[in-house]
């Protein structure tokens, strides 16, 4: 079958530099219902994973835990993939006691951000006077995702204005030019249009073609592919496929980037849809299961440490009490659990020490002042 481009190429210029930008179609493709067939047993898949990670989720006493140790680890591995270099113990030692080991203070205000910014969305879903999916609400996480950070000077919170391209020095020998800034406003209209309209297709799929379609407008100068990873979640609550934000396709993205950025041009030059919904959907299934596995591991490991805790000669009730707090802030100084417990430091300090004593924290680093303790078990079943 003869390739079948799934947009238009235009002619655009730049300091003089004349180039073609790719215009898409609007989604969704036409795919034939034999087409639609070949995809029945990944979607199966896909969604019985889905399913096992809500049960995962429903059957954990604390969802709290896990809702803030998975958002933490997909900001992390989503920045990772655009060269942000920092570990999930500086993020979390910088949030709950703003301090960290590292010297990568940007890399982790840059995670921080993408932290944020996931909040921010889901508190809007979750608000009955919130914004729903829309360019406003994007335009609002990709202004709280650039504060502050690199990027911060390439219009946060607007669409751009002026052409970017993806590889090389400038347009001309760019991989893949994005439509000219003048067709992004209706290109992402048409979008928001799309995911607020009824579509028989199943909604893991309608997810794969937004995703996609919103990674070929690249309607932002910096920021596309982290806003691009977060819509996936927002849309898997938006169409009551996972109501808790456990699950997050940075980790397959990042594993199979090569077939990823395959897929993505293959659909723009080929036509070929159904080579990315196959991925996309292998992606959700290994993510989602990954997830499952990963919820039960949490909730073992603190509830073996509980034991273990209980057991152990002199503890406290302020031990107790902080280790019950300790999924939530796996990384804590002294003054962090004055204030979580509203204790004095010399019982915080009890209180630390009667849990080290029993395994459950260790020193990160060697500091003399202001020592940082984190809960390894947890972390090392977080990954």
């Amino acid at each position: 079958m003869a390739p079948q481009p799934t947009g238009r190429y235009v002619t655009a210029s730049v300091a003089g530099e004349s180039f073609q930008a790719f215009i898409p179609e609007p989604i969704p493709p036409n795919l034939s219902a034999r087409q639609l067939a070949t995809l029945d047993e990944p979607l199966r898949a896909a969604a019985s994973a889905l399913d096992r990670l809500a049960l995962a989720g429903d059957m954990i006493p604390s969802l709290e835990w896990f809702i803030y140790a998975f958002v933490r680890k997909e900001a992390l591995l989503s920045s990772e993939i655009e060269g942000t270099q920092a570990t999930l113990v500086d993020v979390l030692a910088w949030e709950q006691t703003d301090q960290t080991g590292s010297s990568r203070i940007e890399d982790i205000e840059e995670v921080a951000n993408y932290v944020a910014a996931v909040n921010h969305a889901f508190e809007q879903l979750r608000s009955p006077r919130g914004t729903p999916i829309s360019i406003r609400l994007l335009n609002d996480c990709h202004r709280i995702l650039m504060q502050g950070v690199r990027g911060a000077n390439k219009q946060p919170g607007a669409l751009r204005r002026s052409q970017n391209w993806i590889g090389g020095s400038h347009p001309g020998n760019a991989t893949f030019v994005p439509p000219p800034p003048q067709h992004v406003p209706d290109l992402l209209g048409d979008l928001e249009t799309y995911i607020h309209a009824e579509d028989e297709l199943a909604p893991l799929l309608r997810i794969a073609l937004v995703h996609v379609q919103f990674e070929t407008i690249h309607p932002y100068l910096d920021g596309n592919g982290r806003l691009g990873r977060m819509l996936i979640a927002l849309l898997l609550d938006h169409w009551d496929l996972l109501k808790s934000p456990l699950l997050y396709l940075s980790l397959y993205l990042e594993q199979h980037q090569a077939d990823y950025y395959r897929c993505l041009s293959a659909i723009r030059t080929e036509g070929d849809w159904l080579g990315w919904l196959r991925f996309f959907l292998d992606g959700v299934a290994a993510i989602a299961d990954d997830a499952t596995r990963t919820a039960r591991g949490l909730y073992a490991r603190v509830s073996q440490d509980r034991q273990i805790l209980l057991a152990t000669p002199g503890a406290t009730i302020t031990a107790i009490q902080l280790f019950e707090q300790l999924p939530e802030h796996p990384v804590i100084n002294v003054q962090r659990v004055t204030r979580l417990l509203s204790v004095s430091k010399p019982t915080a300090g009890k209180a630390i020490e009667v849990l080290m004593k029993a395994g459950v924290l260790s020193e990160v680093g060697e500091r003399r002042r202001d020592r940082l303790y984190r809960y390894s078990g947890y972390l090392e079943v977080l990954g």
